[in-house]
């Protein structure tokens, strides 16, 4: 869900940070008896949860634990992120945001950058002492919700829990109201009608007016463009290309009458409701069953905020400053003639890297970086196996923790005998019907137009502006706790998530289906 391309060499080496080092460290710490690997197999990147080796007895125990501990962590959930959390990253992000790694000799540039990955790895030990509880409150009052209302309503939870401001929903709201100010200015709204996203800014130059307009843009940029495409170091923010931006905002102003703004107003006004609703049917409860519903609503309603929170503060604005600084090592290379062009960095090794800073430039890596991009070219062309190995036996872990990663990584796919037709997880309510747009990547968006269904292998925060051009979302990977879910419901466009096939199984400009209350998508 995370990678579904070919990964370079030091983007393996974020993952290790994120989930070998991440997710240990925070599991550790709540006593919660897993630890997590990955490994880099024909260019892509693979993970694995696996239990401690320790007796059935003690692993029993330590979940017992873990699950107080949780309990614990979801009572204050916001309040932690707020008063002790969020300061501390911030104040990480302070500390790179204040060095100027253009003035550091290479010596201090490879310094840097293993305290940068240092920072890194408590940045991710953060990452998921939030998103432990954050995901198991949400599951939790899910799990309640369908308890107590019927599992027919199963969709319905998530409605007590939409209309909230969150970084992911405010980004895109701002580049909305960018698009508005574009459209009160017809000779801006003209050069963005007509020209190619790549092109758009040299033509807005040419006039006060579009001058005045990208310096807006470049604000927005400041505050909103320090991601990429996906999670990793080797995709570019759109601080280095505006192209993304670009092209939603030609979408965007390709709908004048549409108010966003109030339709994601909307969400709130329909939460409130199905609230008074849930509560007038508990009045025949008892109290502890009031309560307890009570304590998961509000857990819940603020984790679902930080679902999105945190990968603004910690994923996207970490890739961003450590990509800085490999990019600078990278220029240095291609100064001392030992690199092509400084993205080549990406395929060497932290022990190659260091080791051509220290010998530069007696080390050419080449035709090592050309040789490393050809073998994920390779391996792009093969269809990767979703799993490799084989699943342990025994019953499913219904501790908290791993029914509530189980909603966000998805159930494996369902199988279907009707043609034409594939079957995922609900992510977010609703059926539509549109053209099929198949995005692998950002720099593909150009294609999706208004009224299209969008087919993805995963979404990430940055795909968002994106959800306010589509009709509806298709993604291979994902449950109902992803991050493709959790926006299309904020944007309310039905959302289907963990087909596992939806991009080798439709193609552009075929009418689809998307049924996101069934799971389906059908060719029409």
């Amino acid at each position: 869900m995370h990678a579904p391309e070919p990964e370079t060499q030091l983007d393996a080496v974020y993952y290790t940070c994120a989930y070998d080092h991440g997710i240990t460290v925070a599991a550790e710490a709540i006593s919660l008896p897993l630890r997590a690997m990955t490994r880099r197999i024909n260019t892509y990147s693979y993970l694995t949860l696996v239990p401690l080796d320790l007796p059935a007895g003690q692993i029993t125990k330590r979940f017992g634990i873990a699950e107080g501990h949780l309990h614990s962590a979801i009572s204050h959930i916001a309040e932690s992120w707020e008063r002790e959390y969020l300061p501390e990253i911030q104040a990480h992000l302070a500390v790179w945001e204040a060095h100027t790694v253009a003035d550091s000799g290479l010596s201090q540039l490879v310094t840097w950058l293993d305290q940068s990955i240092e920072r890194t790895k408590r940045l991710y030990e953060i990452h998921f002492l939030v998103m432990f509880p954050v995901l198991s409150a949400i599951s939790q009052f899910d799990d309640l919700y369908r308890e107590l209302f019927g599992h027919d309503r199963a969709l319905e939870a998530y409605r007590l829990l939409q209309g909230f401001d969150n970084h992911t929903v405010r980004g895109g709201r701002a580049l909305w109201q960018l698009s508005r100010r574009a459209l009160a200015e017809p000779d801006v709204a003209t050069v963005l009608r007509t020209s190619a996203p790549s092109d758009a800014a040299a033509e807005l130059e040419r006039t006060p007016n579009g001058r005045a307009f990208l310096l807006d843009l470049h604000t927005y940029l400041d505050m909103w463009g320090r991601r990429g495409d996906r999670w990793g170091w080797s995709y570019p923010s759109w601080v280095e290309d505006a192209t993304p931006v670009i092209k939603n905002l030609q979408d965007y102003i390709a709908q004048p009458e549409r108010d966003l703004e109030a339709d994601l107003a909307a969400k709130t006004a329909d939460r409130e409701k199905l609230v008074s609703q849930a509560r007038a049917e508990l009045l025949e409860h008892p109290d502890s069953v009031t309560q307890q519903f009570e304590f998961l609503l509000r857990a819940a309603q603020e984790a679902i905020v930080l679902t999105e929170d945190h990968a603004y503060w910690i994923d996207f604005q970490c890739m961003y400053f450590v990509r800085r600084i490999f990019l600078e090592v990278g220029r240095r290379f291609v100064a001392g003639r030992v690199l092509e062009q400084p993205e080549d960095v990406m395929h060497l090794t932290l022990d190659e890297l260091r080791d051509t800073a220290e010998r530069l430039p007696r080390l050419d890596r080449r035709a090592l970086a050309a040789g490393r991009r050809a073998e994920m070219d390779y391996f792009r062309a093969i269809p990767a196996p979703a799993m490799l190995g084989t699943l342990a036996a025994g019953p499913q872990a219904t501790d908290t923790i791993s029914t509530a990663l189980g909603k966000f990584f998805g159930a494996p796919p369902r199988s279907t005998d009707e043609a034409g037709t594939i079957l995922g997880n609900s992510g977010s309510p609703g059926r539509a019907r549109g053209p099929a747009r198949v995005v692998h990547s950002l720099a593909e968006a150009a294609k999706l137009r208004p009224g299209d269904v969008l087919v993805a292998e995963t979404t990430a925060p940055p795909w968002t502006p994106l959800f306010a051009t589509a009709a509806a979302i298709v993604t291979d990977t994902g449950g109902i706790l992803s991050h493709c879910a959790v926006v299309a419901r904020e944007y309310g466009i039905p959302a289907v998530v963990g087909t596992g096939s939806a991009t080798s199984t439709f193609h552009d400009g075929e009418l689809v289906e998307v049924d996101g209350d069934a799971g389906s998508v059908r060719r029409v």
